[in-house]
């Protein structure tokens, strides 16, 4: 079995990290990289988590896109969705070409300017031209490609090109699931998926999976969700410096 190697708590942990991160998913559509891979990353090498989580993710969006898909803006998907291809492409290149080492380091980094971003309370201008499509759509496919995680891009140039919070919602995870489902059909033609450790991690997560999804969608929470993503940012953080930390005593 692919946890044959694992103890009983390393695999409590793993799952529980993965509830949780599909707890965030659940309430804001993406995340779920974030949250999870500081954590599986000591257990898993992150070429193996990026595809991982992304087959999760397909299975977590697949029925937000075919029940919302229809009711997305299609004159914004169409903007977006040629340069997140493109921007998928080159980090799904990049992902499988430079050195694991190099990869675990871009990780950190990225993590905790994501963190550093979302504490620091910056509000972008309210609307963006279609011109501003460029830079989301493009670092949105990348960054999903790379690291798992590139829809607080698409979340940003959405909540700056539309008024309607449903129809950005809508858009939103409709276009994560078909960023999702790039990301898989890349993975695949790659071979990635050829190893049978995958598919049984997969479907040793899968009930983590849904019962996040479905708490995320469900919950009462006592803090409100402003207060509830502050705290998870601030994990974020910390968990970008115990990587940056890890990288460093593996290379002093």
């Amino acid at each position: 079995m692919a946890f044959i190697d694992f103890s009983i708590v390393q695999i409590s942990v793993m799952l529980m990290a993965v509830l949780c991160s599909y707890i965030i998913f659940g309430m804001i559509g993406f995340g779920t990289a974030l949250i999870a891979s500081p954590v599986l990353l000591q257990f898993l090498p992150l070429a193996e988590i990026i595809p991982l989580l992304a087959l999760l993710d397909l299975c977590a969006a697949l029925s937000n896109l075919i029940r919302d898909g229809k009711k997305a803006d299609m004159t914004e998907l169409k903007r977006l969705i040629p340069l997140m291809c493109v921007g998928s492409l080159i980090g799904f290149l990049l992902l499988l070409k430079i050195k694991p080492e190099t990869s675990l380091l871009a990780f950190a980094v990225f993590i905790l300017l994501y963190a550093l971003y979302a504490l620091s309370g910056i509000q972008p201008e309210r609307r963006f031209g279609p011109k501003h499509v460029v830079p989301f759509g493009f670092g949105g496919g990348l960054l999903g490609a790379m690291f798992g995680s590139g829809g607080f891009m698409y979340s940003i140039y959405l909540n700056g090109r539309l008024q309607d919070p449903q129809k950005i919602r809508i858009t939103q995870t409709t276009l994560i699931g078909c960023s999702t489902l790039l990301r898989v059909i890349l993975f695949a033609l790659a071979g990635v998926y050829f190893s049978w450790h995958i598919f049984a991690l997969m479907l040793l997560f899968i009930p983590s999976m849904l019962i996040g999804s479905y708490l995320g969608k469900h919950i009462t929470l006592k803090l409100s969700k402003a207060q509830f993503l502050k705290i998870i940012h601030v994990v974020i953080f910390f968990s970008g410096l115990s990587i940056l930390l890890k990288y460093a005593l593996t290379h002093s």
